[in-house]
């Protein structure tokens, strides 16, 4: 498709997106919420033709070489269909946040001021891997009265595709515009390209994706961008730490689904704990198959104890505390206090999320106060974040950026505002 003709098919996708966020910015609760259900309904309805796009999908992914890890995203089946729909009727019991007064307040003049939600307009969101997302975004930006125009990879295209179709029904059925959600039906690199021009249509861009996916869109894109960047997440065990806590939790978060951006990147291990630590938690890291990427002090410990499992021991390298591997691969470094932590997270870390595991609340206070990231834990896995585990129902994205949206963002999130004042015949009166 030619430059010319990707940018006219766009802008009519815009042109019909603008038209539905005008009628679904001034839909009643009653009528979005009964738009979810339907949508849901929709996908369960579905599930067979979404799941053959799905088998698809993943088939060409496999073909293509991509890894077990972003493979493992793709994927849907039949449980986590039903989370899918699940997801959606959660969304749909949530408050609804478009209309709610922020505060109020009344001046000495008598008029009365009142700051009130209201939806942002039309969303365009850029996404790669995850099918999840098109339904995530979709009920989100639907519940919170804006429209939304997706543009998913081409890994996932057949699964947007049925997806995006069964949500269309859904508001159809619900007596709402289907262009509320609209897919871009195309996965040429343009797309991307053709939406960052879109001032004036799309009003704010959320790409989710690899490090150079955002970096375009934050580089090129003419309207405000809600940045999604890497996880490189880290976790510190402190000398006073519970070692048999913080193993579990070490393993939850880098074992249990390691293609996502909240898994743990990075384990920090205090000098006076890292022995027994790394002799136990090291072991049953390597038993699960993970690679570990250790500084010359932690390899020392771990290295003797690769064998006979599926996993092994390398040395690490200064760039791999700052990758995100979404795989089971962990960079590990032996630290000489929690303030040497504290500095490698705010170095090499990504701001996404970080945590400490100690039972000293002093030393515990201190880091959470002083790393700078969108969500810090103390003694629990960095894989909370995330918008269904902060009672969100789903979320947008995870947003590493520190203006109007940080960390997973819910309904409000994808609200602005504006102010009402109500008076009883008030002027300034000064010429």
């Amino acid at each position: 498709m030619s430059a010319e003709s990707t940018n006219l098919h766009l802008l009519e996708i815009g042109r019909r997106g603008r038209a539905a966020a005008g009628v679904i910015a001034r839909a009643g609760t009653d009528a979005k919420n009964a738009a979810l259900v339907a949508m849901a309904d929709a996908v369960d309805r579905s599930s067979a033709a979404i799941l053959d796009a799905n088998t698809a999908d993943v088939a060409a992914a496999v073909k293509n070489g991509l890894t077990p890890a972003m493979i493992d995203r793709l994927r849907l089946n039949a449980k986590r269909l039903t989370a899918i729909s699940d997801a959606l009727r959660s969304v749909a019991a949530l408050p609804d946040p478009v209309g709610s007064t922020v505060r109020e307040w009344t001046r000495p003049n008598g008029l009365n001021i009142s700051q009130v939600r209201v939806p942002l307009g039309v969303i365009g969101i850029i996404y790669e891997s995850r099918p999840n997302v098109t339904c995530d975004a979709g009920s989100l930006c639907v519940k919170s009265g804006n429209a939304v125009i997706l543009r998913g990879g081409s890994e996932a295209i057949r699964s947007n595709t049925a997806l995006a179709a069964a949500m269309r029904e859904g508001l159809t059925a619900a007596g709402l515009p289907a262009d509320a959600v609209q897919l871009v039906p195309t996965t040429d690199r343009a797309d991307v390209t053709a939406m960052c021009g879109m001032s004036g249509v799309i009003d704010v861009i959320i790409p989710r994706g690899g490090r150079g996916l955002i970096e375009t869109v934050a580089r090129e894109a003419r309207m405000p961008v809600i940045k999604h960047f890497d996880g490189v997440c880290a976790i510190y065990v402190d000398a006073d730490a519970d070692l048999a806590q913080a193993e579990a939790i070490a393993i939850d978060a880098k074992v249990r689904k390691p293609g996502v951006c909240n898994a743990v990147e990075t384990l920090l291990v205090h000098e006076s704990v890292a022995a027994p630590f790394l002799a136990s938690a090291g072991r049953a890291l390597l038993a699960e198959g993970v690679e570990l990427r250790c500084d010359e002090r932690s390899r020392a410990i771990a290295g003797p104890l690769a064998a006979g499992t599926s996993g092994r021991v390398v040395a690490a390298t200064p760039e791999d505390f700052r990758t995100e591997f979404l795989d089971l691969k962990l960079a590990v470094k032996v630290v000489g206090s929690a303030g040497e932590a504290i500095d490698h997270i705010e170095a090499n870390g990504s701001h996404h999320s970080d945590a400490i595991l100690t039972r000293n609340e002093t030393t515990a206070r201190n880091f959470l106060a002083a790393v700078d990231s969108a969500t810090v834990y103390w003694n629990a896995s960095t894989r909370f974040t995330d918008g269904m585990e902060f009672g969100f129902g789903a979320e947008i994205g995870i947003s590493t950026d520190k203006f109007h949206a940080r960390g997973p963002m819910g309904l409000e999130e994808l609200t602005s505002y504006k102010y009402v004042l109500i008076g009883t015949g008030q002027i300034r009166g000064v010429r």
